[in-house]
């Protein structure tokens, strides 16, 4: 099995503390940034926050994510459900800009399907990544 990566970034014109702190928003802000590749969200009374992600129309991850964050820049969500762990970074570009860069990964399939899971999914993934990060602006911005 080989690691998988998905990455995207998008620089955004407001601070970088105002940033991580609407990212980090796992009650008020986060449900409002998913795309509609994400469902049945939830936060869990110990801290975990659960939705179904939906790379595909039959591609479907139920995750369980822990969040840490180990510093005011990054998060780090961890799926229970999966090998998947996405960190979320915020750096400063200024007062007034920063840049936000998301990466995934994940254990791949082995064989033929981890080829194509390996070549196809990262795009997928980025794609969706990129519509979040879309929003996350339009949500800091106002």
């Amino acid at each position: 099995m080989a690691q998988v990566t998905a990455t995207a970034e998008r620089t955004i014109d407001a601070p970088a503390e105002t940033v991580s702190t609407a990212l980090g928003d796992y009650e008020k802000v986060r449900p409002t940034i998913l795309t509609e590749h994400y469902s049945e969200y939830r936060t869990e009374p110990d801290g975990r926050v659960h939705w179904k992600l939906a790379a595909t129309e039959k591609r479907v991850r139920d995750q369980l994510v822990a969040v840490e964050k180990p510093d005011n820049a990054t998060i780090v969500e961890r799926d229970a459900n999966s090998s998947m762990v996405t960190t979320w970074t915020v750096t400063s570009e200024g007062t007034h800009r920063s840049t936000v860069r998301v990466v995934t990964t994940w254990k791949g399939a082995g064989g033929i399907g981890g080829f194509f899971e390996r070549t196809f999914a990262p795009k997928g993934l980025r794609r969706i990544h990129e519509g979040v990060l879309a929003n996350l602006d339009g949500a800091v911005r106002g």
